[in-house]
């Protein structure tokens, strides 16, 4: 049965064949194609400040996919294509990387198993995730909240104003 996902894509390093990190997530599409994934859309690519370690600012953009695997299975080939694009795993948490490959959302609902949980657990908090991820699929409600990406979107950039205003 044909499953559809909402991928993550995050890349600030410099890859030795593909170049800047924007041209890493243009070479990941076609990497998802040829692992047997239909991409539906790409988001345009968005530019962001990193969490954690990393001086190096971020190329974030969103896919969204159609499978016939189930989100385990889909993991296990996008860890497959962060390796081939140089990921090693392990390492520090939010360190430089040339591509890093989430599972944010997925067409059945929540799923949990041991390494996975869909809907990624932070998404809801992360104006990279969400600002490409509303582009793609506005109308596409969170499974937990019932909210959609457009509306998490809007509360995220409401409760950063709050706070931007709160520090003056």
């Amino acid at each position: 049965m044909r499953q559809r996902y909402l991928i993550a894509l995050g890349s600030n390093q410099r890859h030795h064949r593909h170049g800047r990190p924007e041209a890493v997530l243009a070479a990941t599409l076609y990497a998802l194609a040829q692992a047997g994934m239909k991409v539906e859309a790409a988001a345009p690519v968005i530019r962001s400040a990193p969490i954690g370690p990393s001086l190096r600012r971020y190329a974030n953009g969103a896919v969204l996919l159609a499978s016939d695997l189930l989100p385990d299975d889909l993991l296990s080939t996008l860890k497959g294509i962060e390796r081939r694009f140089g990921r090693r795993p392990g390492g520090q948490r939010w360190a430089t990387r040339v591509l890093d490959l989430d599972i944010v959302l997925w067409s059945g609902g929540a799923w949990s198993s041991p390494g996975l949980t869909v809907p990624h657990a932070a998404f809801r908090n992360r104006d990279f995730v969400l600002g490409p991820a509303a582009a793609l699929a506005p109308g596409w409600r969170d499974p937990l909240t019932g909210l959609s990406l457009r509306q998490l979107k809007a509360r995220l950039t409401r409760r950063a104003r709050i706070r931007k205003r709160a520090v003056r």
